[in-house]
């Protein structure tokens, strides 16, 4: 199973990609993490983007593609399976996203959409800022972020409907009936 999460930030991506990751025992690729990660550590790659994601602003594709590559390489030895999230928020990355993943023999079966309204995002950031104390979650910034969603990445949902994979769940409503039906819908793609 190899699955491409497609969501606007708090709609539950990490949440439901380590429960699919899980469920399927497939690697759980959270490219934000990832990135935050190298900030914490202070490597070379960290320093380069902590600056963007301060502010709420997508890193750039070169650094996005280099570890994407890397983890597909590693899912590949792995077993095959996946579970990405955190990328693609654009177009470009969805192109060239989709061109890594072929050249890997790595292709998405299925684009999980999860769908919510930005009030309920709103809401469910400001809380999750009050927990974790990440740099991106303030009300500034998180309004950028989800402009920037509905504006750059809502429209590679497009793309992946084009290619016959896209599944969209409601991911308002509480997190258990959402993992119910994103796994009972994947189970069912499976099959």
């Amino acid at each position: 199973m190899r699955v491409l999460m497609v969501a606007p930030p708090g709609a539950g991506k990490g949440t439901q990609g380590a429960v699919i990751a899980e469920h399927f025992r497939i690697r759980h690729v959270a490219m934000g993490d990832l990135l935050r990660r190298h900030v914490v550590e202070g490597t070379e790659l960290g320093r380069r983007v902590r600056g963007h994601l301060d502010r709420g602003d997508l890193v750039p594709d070169e650094i996005v593609l280099e570890l994407l590559r890397l983890e597909f390489a590693e899912a590949k030895r792995d077993g095959g399976g996946y579970v990405l999230d955190g990328i693609p928020r654009t177009m470009a990355q969805a192109l060239a996203a989709y061109r890594v993943a072929l050249s890997l023999q790595m292709t998405a079966d299925v684009a999980l959409h999860l769908q919510a309204d930005d009030e309920e995002l709103m809401r469910r950031l400001l809380k999750r800022a009050a927990v974790e104390h990440r740099s991106d979650d303030n009300e500034g910034v998180i309004r950028r972020r989800l402009k920037q969603y509905r504006e750059v990445t809502e429209p590679v949902l497009a793309f992946y409907a084009g290619r016959g994979i896209l599944l969209t769940v409601d991911a308002t409503r509480p997190v258990e009936a959402v993992t119910r039906d994103v796994l009972a819908a994947l189970t069912a793609r499976a099959a």
